[in-house]
């Protein structure tokens, strides 16, 4: 067995039934690459009983300590069953993305069996009436604790999970003998479990010790940082209606667009691909904001988790993951001002990411179970988060970068994906964005009675993509390159007549250069 780290056990504590602690996704597959033109439900169970053998985690159970007081375990569950976790349904008709949705929110929305390995995944077919999609095209839903996994480690995942090529191959017998002896079955009595958390518990006190005399000092120099100008100052924000305690319904919707048109924006305002993301996110909750009458006239705030692999001291945790908060700059209406507002912010965000702010949650697995979850469930049941001065945050956006790779499950290809985050006691909305074979998505999963009109708010997402599309086109008069092929196939219906207009690309560059130097 193997026991769970701070960060992990931080998410174990944190779980509660109106903000269940995991994360996951779907993913919609075009079965027309399989051998056979189409895929059996038991090619699917077949693929993924492969693949586990490889992943032992997955095929693990939680083990509480007695009374609460120690960290828990992972141990393989003798008696674990896939076709437990792995199900099969179909949407209602008719059939269409508003279907798929609500279904999707619904299973979020429900808690894990915490006596079982901590995920499941459902076949969902009957897309029917979804524009776009492949005919017999089918969804996977899959749903994993956060203890077992985060958002930059599930690319590894569905890596795993997947094969490279249409064909699916078999897992040489020599990469699935044996089991991963670090959650190998051992003797478990409760007599153990509490002499290990004796011997744990004396020298996690001297940890603890050391570990508040480091954070005090931390959060004292980060202070001296800021009043001093080293770091700037931390981002204060006013509340919305994402702020308030969180219900256990949930809703999602979730939009597509060009990864290209993203990149092209990127080149042209000299920012990021995330840049780019956070600014059409802003830019739909200020209008979904505004048509409620609630746009504040300060900026809202966003979490956003960092990835830390490889960076500083490395640990067991299955998460490796701060957050910093940034402006997102609400309270500016132009687009483009907007988009290079939060890049500023952004910029200035992520001198944070070393600093004892960007690790809240490691408190949750600080203490010992017991202490941790009675404080969460105070929390919640006193809604706290409305009577607490804290740090105000409109939500969470988090970036994922896909596999740059086509992916397949059992023959099908996968050809859209959109992950699904968790709702915290006072954040009711949770953006993902993902990249993946030339598109990329931004899903929002909320709290149903925080966002009651999920559909409204795509259109606000989709409104706010074309705005800045516009906007950055109008400026930078560059937000779209003129393909090569494009200019050899005009090159050859001119016959050599005419080519590009160097004057114009000269004039171009001219004010590009102007505009960079403006802004510095």
């Amino acid at each position: 067995m193997k026991q769970l780290g701070t960060l992990d056990s931080a998410f174990i504590n944190l779980e509660q039934a109106n903000t269940p602690q995991h994360i996951g996704g779907f993913g919609i597959y075009d079965p027309s690459t399989a051998p056979d033109g189409f895929v059996r439900f038991k090619e699917v169970i077949a693929n993924f009983e492969q693949r586990l053998k490889k992943m032992p985690i997955m095929r693990t159970r939680l083990i509480e300590v007695p009374f609460g007081l120690d960290k828990p375990y992972w141990v393989i569950d003798e008696n674990f069953d896939t076709e437990f976790h792995l199900r099969h349904i179909a949407l209602p008709k008719p059939g269409d993305w508003r279907q798929l949705c609500i279904q999707a929110a619904r299973l979020h929305a429900r808690p894990l069996d915490m006596s079982r390995p901590l995920w499941e995944c459902y076949i969902i077919e009957g897309l029917d009436n979804i524009p776009g999609l492949p005919k017999g095209a089918f969804a996977i839903y899959t749903k994993m604790h956060h203890s077992l996994i985060d958002g930059a480690g599930s690319q590894s995942f569905m890596q795993a999970l997947h094969d490279l090529e249409p064909s699916p191959r078999s897992i040489p017998a020599e990469d699935t003998t044996g089991e991963d002896q670090a959650y190998a079955p051992v003797a478990i009595t409760p007599a153990r479990l509490l002499r290990n958390a004796a011997i744990n518990n004396v020298s996690s006190s001297v940890g603890l010790v050391k570990g508040t005399l480091k954070l005090a000092g931390g959060l004292i120099r980060t202070a001296l940082d800021i009043r001093s100008e080293k770091l700037p100052a931390y981002p204060s924000a006013p509340k919305s209606r994402f702020d308030a305690p969180v219900g256990p319904h949930r809703v999602f919707d979730a939009s597509l667009f060009s990864l290209d048109d993203f990149k092209a924006m990127r080149r042209a305002t000299d920012t990021t691909i995330n840049d780019i993301a956070v600014a059409v996110v802003a830019g739909a909750l200020r209008e979904y904001l505004q048509h409620h009458g609630e746009l504040p006239d300060e900026s809202l705030a966003a979490s956003m988790p960092v990835n830390i692999r490889g960076k500083g001291a490395q640990t067991d945790d299955n998460n490796q993951i701060a957050a910093i908060m940034s402006l997102i700059h609400t309270d500016i209406e132009e687009p483009v001002d907007r988009l290079l507002a939060i890049s500023r912010s952004m910029t200035g965000a992520k001198k944070f990411v070393d600093t004892p702010l960007a690790d809240p949650i490691k408190v949750a697995g600080i203490f010992n179970p017991w202490l941790s979850k009675r404080v969460a469930r105070w929390y919640v049941n006193g809604r706290m988060t409305e009577r607490l001065p804290m740090g105000n945050c409109c939500g969470v956006i988090t970036n994922v970068m896909g596999p740059p790779v086509p992916l397949y499950c059992a023959g099908a290809q996968l050809v859209q994906y959109y992950p699904m985050g968790l709702l915290t006691a006072g954040g009711g909305l949770f953006h993902a964005v993902f990249s993946m074979a030339g598109t990329l998505s931004i899903s929002a999963i909320a709290d149903r009675e925080a966002m009651p009109d999920p559909e409204f708010y795509r259109q606000c997402l989709d409104n706010s993509f074309k705005a800045l599309k516009e906007s950055v086109a109008q400026r930078y008069q560059a937000a779209t390159p003129v393909k090569k092929n494009v200019l050899v196939k005009n090159k050859a219906r001119r016959k050599g007549k005419a080519s590009v207009n160097k004057s114009a690309v000269a004039q171009r560059k001219a004010a590009t250069r102007k505009e960079s130097q403006r802004r510095q």
